[in-house]
């Protein structure tokens, strides 16, 4: 390991603010060097530029976040499989996507899908209020134990995900951990006022990341398009795997 790579592999082990620092091992230590590679290589490039997320990028253990069999892919630019139809999404586009909500310290932040929560994770480092919902019983299980170790404050719900976490709204934020093709409704009713959804819009195929308010003009301009009576902003277009269970219902056809 160079000087250079040596200096910032001990920086990232500097405590980020919501972050618990995980007990190291030898392991962990191969892991922390390929960390600061996955940072240098794949985030910073595509402008992700909040300090914050980037601390909290160089100093999460993503490897404990995936199921055993795909860890030796845990800092590698690609989509890796949590089961049950769940999916951790490629580095670049969690950072650009947490960079894209605008998530200020303080905000209560309900995060759809969390799946073992990793974005959860890095939500919570922004010095968030953090609701991590997901349906699946064993996927809250390794999520809780996730965040216990490295992010406490994050509170978990298990329920249906179409349902959203209605016992701990309003939120400013609602964070999908994936792409979906509507914008589930229980999402009006639980932001707070002035709040924004945030994720992956899949139409057509192509995912692209946005922010959505309540649309209150029923107008839009040539950056804002009006979905489903939400004003909608798209920024990038990043491969994103739809959360399957807030897909739409086929239509009944004769």
């Amino acid at each position: 390991m160079s000087q250079t790579q040596q200096q910032t592999a001990e920086s990232s082990r500097i405590p980020t603010p919501g972050i618990t620092a995980p007990a190291s091992s030898a392991s962990d230590s191969a892991f922390d060097e390929i960390r600061q590679h996955m940072v240098d290589d794949q985030v910073r490039p595509v402008e992700v530029s909040d300090p914050r997320i980037i601390l909290a990028m160089r100093t999460l253990p993503r490897e404990r976040a995936i199921p055993a069999a795909e860890r030796d892919f845990a800092y590698a630019d690609r989509t890796l499989p949590l089961g049950d139809g769940r999916w951790l999404m490629q580095p670049m586009t969690t950072a650009r996507l947490v960079q894209s909500a605008r998530i200020a310290a303080g905000e209560r932040v309900l995060v759809v899908a969390a799946g073992t929560g990793y974005l959860a994770s890095i939500v919570a480092s922004l010095e968030a209020h953090v609701i991590a919902l997901e349906s699946d019983a064993e996927l809250v299980r390794q999520g809780h134990a996730y965040t216990d170790q490295v992010t406490p404050g994050v509170i978990w719900r298990q329920g249906p995900l179409a349902d959203g976490a209605p016992e701990n709204a309003p939120f400013d934020v609602i964070l999908f951990d994936g792409a979906i093709r509507n914008i589930p409704a229980f999402c009006i009713a639980q932001l707070a006022a002035g709040g924004r959804v945030a994720g992956m819009l899949n139409k057509a195929g192509i995912c692209s990341a946005f922010i959505a308010e309540p649309d209150r003009t029923g107008q839009a301009d040539s950056t804002t398009n009006t979905f489903e009576g939400w004003a909608t902003r798209l920024s990038f277009d990043a491969p994103a795997p739809l959360i399957g269970e807030l897909l739409p219902a086929p239509a009944f056809a004769f």
